[in-house]
């Protein structure tokens, strides 16, 4: 499909030599395949959605692992769910052998269930998502992305600054409007990309979601997501998506559950750590990938996506998610991410939690920042007592903003 290497793939090697598998989850079509097989390449493969590879493993779980002990690849796994309870006796066989499996995994929900009553402490997890600019671009990850090996301080300001100095700036809106999919951003053929986009969207609802929820409305839930693509990036108000469709709310919620653990929608939480009653409690969340958001908001140029209303909020959804994808090719530890609102508009777009403490990030659109649009983060600072926080947006510098804010251009990230 490509040759473009991920930035994950050094970590998924220091995960095998410290667990027995390692599984890959992700959407479909985000490069789950190609990265697996880079990672291992003479590793033996089985693709689990082939009717061959399925039935040769099924007929005896025994007899198959057997003869692949180790050394394997498994491709989608989600299509064989009893695959998990067989592979926990083959890994505690041999229970400090490590390196032995690779497993790949989309678009199903009871995946992570399987995993966790099955193999909990014997395998580890990575998500993969979309492709992140930087990759498409055959860079290194970003050094924004060092500040978080250790405990943030006021000195990764001048880190930052330092690592920065001598980076240019380029167009990261003809990324922004692509989107991350490997197939479509990679095709110089432009009417390949609403193409690949129709029949991903007819697949996901109409392949993917049927055999996962047969029961499920599919005409609704496609114009569900069709409304999703107006909504992203703002809070989700589940009562009023409901009068729109029609739906109570505990369906929209199964919605929301569903797309989200599907890969196809991410939804950023409240910040749990703030005492303040007066906060916004609702979640707010956007479609992954700003490819298929501009697919179905039929938004096909530069020009149109620029006048665009929902443009800051676009641009707002594809900055988290670079960050997102940065940050989970780089570390295997806990880490979490949130957003804060109170009642009275006081916002910050992404907060970012882990064993390096706590990092309040703002994101315009805009390439220059009022004082007054910092109010927020500043309060934020004090009442937490942070060393700094950070600004993104469409600027040509890395520069303070404030004794304790920095500004980093988009296309540094």
């Amino acid at each position: 499909m490509t040759g473009l290497k991920r930035h994950c793939e050094k970590q998924i090697k220091e995960l095998l030599n410290k667990f027995p598998a390692v599984i890959i989850l992700g959407a479909r079509q985000c490069g789950k395949t190609h990265l697996s097989k880079a990672v291992c390449p003479k590793w033996k493969y089985f693709d689990l959605e082939n009717s061959a590879d399925r039935d040769f493993i099924t007929r005896d779980f025994e007899f198959f692992f057997q003869e692949y002990p180790k050394n394997l690849i498994l491709d989608e796994a989600q299509e064989i769910p009893e695959i998990f309870k067989n592979l926990r006796g083959v890994i505690d066989r041999e229970r400090k052998l490590n390196h032995r499996f690779l497993i790949t995994g989309s678009s199903s929900p009871s995946l992570i269930e399987q995993v966790s009553d099955s193999l909990a402490g014997r395998v580890a997890l990575l998500e993969l998502g979309t492709f992140k600019v930087s990759e498409i671009r055959k860079t290194t990850l970003s050094p924004f992305f060092d500040i978080f090996s250790n405990p943030l301080k006021k000195s990764s300001l001048t880190f930052l600054k330092s690592a920065f100095s001598k980076s240019k700036t380029f167009d990261v809106l003809r990324f922004m409007l692509k989107g991350g999919y490997p197939d479509p951003c990679l095709s110089k053929d432009k009417s390949y990309f609403g193409l690949w986009m129709k029949n991903y969207f007819d697949t996901y609802i109409n392949r993917d979601i049927r055999k996962l929820y047969p029961r499920l409305d599919n005409f609704r839930f496609q114009r569900f997501v069709s409304m999703l693509s107006e909504l992203s990036g703002t809070i989700i108000n589940r009562a009023q998506i409901g009068r729109s469709l029609d739906l109570n709310e505990v369906s929209v919620r199964d919605y929301l559950e569903i797309a989200d653990k599907t890969f196809l929608w991410r939804q950023i939480p409240v910040f749990s750590s703030s005492k303040k009653k007066s906060l916004v409690k609702m979640p707010k969340g956007f479609l992954r990938d700003t490819g298929l958001i501009h697919y179905l908001l039929d938004i096909k140029n530069r020009d149109q996506l620029l006048r665009s209303p929902k443009i800051g909020q676009i641009f707002e959804a594809f900055v988290i998610e670079e960050i997102i994808k940065g940050l989970n090719s780089r570390f295997s530890g806990r880490w979490n991410y949130s957003y804060y609102r109170t009642r009275n508009g006081a916002e910050i777009d992404l907060l970012l939690e882990g064993d390096f403490g706590l990092l309040p990030v703002e994101i315009k659109f805009s390439s220059t920042v009022k004082s007054r649009g910092l109010t927020a983060l500043k309060q934020f600072i004090k009442e937490y007592s942070l060393p700094f926080g950070v600004v993104i947006n469409n600027s040509q510098e890395v520069k303070m903003l404030s004794e304790k804010i920095i500004q980093i251009p988009v296309s540094f990230i």
